[in-house]
């Protein structure tokens, strides 16, 4: 409740109630009740809970249509996916079939070249003879000499890709994969929001919304009564406020309710029903303060309980 409605529970009291017993004190039990919204703006697509169930910390109590997110982590994810298989394309070279072919190729030219080298060993002992002409031995020593290149290239080539990326490459690849991940945990983090679960264990007070209506960010759609004991709130005229402190000990009393006791925890340090003005001493007589005290034991009183205090 707050201050205003709080200023006019004393006004009330002040105006309609009987004449006071000193000691004796007028007022109602109060609970700060959580208000639950969602972070984000949606359609409500389910509402698990209703007004009056108890509920526990972490338990889900409503959740927002979550299609397009959804969506989004599937694409976020395969992403991810993307770049981490390229990444590890880099780190281990080129892939078994692409060398498979390397090496064929190699073993291939490995082959011309010892054939163009019994060739040209030949040409040679048959021009010392006499029987092939000069630029037989000419023309496979061009080809011995193109066997030889064609070798060295292709073991080159073979070195190359069995060799993992240069380190630039790898480091670019590694960014990718990161923000790759960060548009994943993103996207993770936007779908759960859309399911929202209660901060503390308690019961559900009120609805404000329904399933199939849209609810703004921030707005609340519930309210929880938290667990444990209620606060009284109840109001002392000026001249017995310095008869209260912190700490000190009430009775509460109410129609149909046993005794209970509770302890201040709150004394307002401006009156309820006047502005803070000089006052006269007549004038100070009927101001009253806003005192706070909660109970040991609440029971199965409910906020909104008229009671009486008693010092």
């Amino acid at each position: 409740m707050n201050e205003f409605f709080a200023g006019l529970m004393a006004a009330l009291l002040s105006w309609f109630a009987p004449a006071a017993v000193p000691g004796t004190y007028s007022g109602y039990l109060e609970a700060d009740y959580v208000y639950v919204a969602p972070l984000v703006a949606g359609r409500i697509e389910t509402m698990a809970v209703a007004e009056g169930q108890s509920v526990e910390a972490g338990e889900v109590l409503f959740t927002l249509d979550a299609a397009q997110q959804r969506h989004l982590l599937d694409a976020a994810e395969a992403r991810v996916a993307a770049a981490r298989a390229s990444l590890a394309n880099l780190e281990t070279g080129g892939r078994t079939p692409e060398l498979d072919v390397i090496r064929a190729s190699l073993s291939k030219a490995e082959a011309d070249l010892g054939l163009a080298e019994a060739n040209l060993a030949r040409s040679e002992r048959l021009e010392r003879t006499g029987t092939v002409p000069s630029v037989r031995v000419e023309q496979d020593r061009a080809a011995l000499a193109a066997a030889r290149a064609q070798a060295d290239q292709l073991r080159a080539q073979l070195a190359v890709a069995e060799l993992p990326a240069r380190s630039a490459q790898q480091a670019a690849a590694e960014a990718d994969l990161h923000a790759a991940e960060a548009d994943a945990a993103g996207a993770r983090q936007s779908l759960a929001d859309r399911q929202v679960v209660a901060p503390l264990a308690g019961s559900v007070d009120s609805l404000f919304f329904r399933a199939g209506e849209v609810a703004g960010a921030g707005v609340p759609v519930l309210s929880i009564l938290p667990q444990g004991p209620l606060e009284a709130r109840f109001f002392v005229p000026e001249p017995e406020r310095a008869g209260l402190a912190i700490g000190a000990a009430v009775d509460i009393a109410c129609d149909g309710c046993a005794p209970l006791t509770a302890h201040v925890t709150h004394i307002a340090g401006e009156p309820q029903t006047t502005p803070p003005v000089i006052y006269s001493r007549e004038e100070r007589g009927r101001l009253v303060y806003l005192v706070k005290a909660r109970l040991d034991q609440a029971g199965t009183l409910r906020p909104g309980q008229p009671v009486t205090v008693r010092k």
